[in-house]
């Protein structure tokens, strides 16, 4: 059967979900995404992301015209329809189609798609091996808190990561890490101190961030939410990235830098295992 897919108000096979040419989101990237991960046909964190959504949408002047129930709804047909029991759903809002003009239009009618992606995010080869990362430059541009579409800037770095041999790309300015291409960056410093960017508008919002900041606070790690240079990341005894769509993947090497012992450190491990319990539970 072919995956369903919500364009406007109807669920269509994907293969008939049209949007029109003169959408805003296709001219101008004037539009907003949230990803929320599904693990046993439930998902996960949904109302941290719904809150980071309000966030984009307020920032940009969007009223989306539906409710936090109504994509709740929406979430709930598309996994129940496409029987997904790991993966993600995709929820795009963009200010809908309208005449070529960078100005916004007087009335505008925003376009809402969301689709499911099925794939395993609990079992997979990453968590039990570890990701490599390269550092590339942070090209993109001041307001990162803002989950936009336009990601011009994270599509290359991300590729140029994939050329690298590399899983991710953790993007550098001014010496210091600020965030992965598709995720959140942290090190246990030389000192043990759990590390990441402090929020702001120059990195995004994780939602997995916050709930490893959080699961950290519980369990008495040593914590601070300040930037750490390249060089600080190569002699950090653990690495790891968060993300929505894959919780917490331990990173075992930077740039060709081993980190630690070059294996899964038990610190990220750790907090894998805790996010996932937390999540069934949820």
């Amino acid at each position: 059967m072919s995956r369903i897919v919500y364009v406007n108000g109807v669920y269509v096979p994907q293969e008939e979900a049209k949007v029109s040419v003169f959408d805003r989101a296709f001219l101008f990237g004037d539009a907003v995404y949230e990803m929320t991960a599904v693990l046993g046909g439930r998902l996960v964190d949904f109302d941290g992301h719904l809150a980071r959504l309000d966030l984009s949408l307020k920032e940009i002047g969007l009223d989306p015209q539906i409710t936090h129930e109504g994509l709740r709804e929406i979430h709930a047909e598309l996994i129940a329809t496409n029987k997904v029991d790991e993966g993600a759903v995709y929820l795009q809002i963009s200010r809908g189609p309208a005449e070529r003009d960078f100005a916004f239009p007087e009335k505008p009618e925003p376009t809402i798609v969301a689709f499911t992606q099925t794939r395993p995010v609990v079992d997979t080869p990453y968590a039990k091996e570890g990701v490599k990362v390269v550092t590339i430059p942070d090209i993109r541009w001041k307001r990162r808190d803002i989950k936009s579409t336009s990601m011009l800037g994270q599509v290359m770095g991300k590729q140029a990561a994939k050329l690298r041999g590399a899983y991710e790309g953790w993007m550098v300015e001014d010496g210091f890490v600020t965030e992965g291409t598709s995720s959140s960056a942290f090190i246990l410093d030389a000192d043990g101190v759990l590390r990441t960017q402090p929020l702001g508008a120059h990195i995004l919002h994780g939602v997995t961030r916050r709930a490893v900041l959080r699961l950290a606070n519980e369990e008495g790690l040593s914590l601070a939410e300040r930037p750490f240079t390249v060089e600080e990341a190569y002699r950090a005894r653990e690495a790891f990235l968060t993300a929505a769509s894959a919780f917490v993947l331990p990173i075992i090497e930077i740039d060709g830098h081993k980190i630690g012992d070059g294996a899964p450190g038990p610190v990220a491990r750790a907090f894998r295992q805790l996010y996932i319990e937390e999540a069934r539970k949820s």
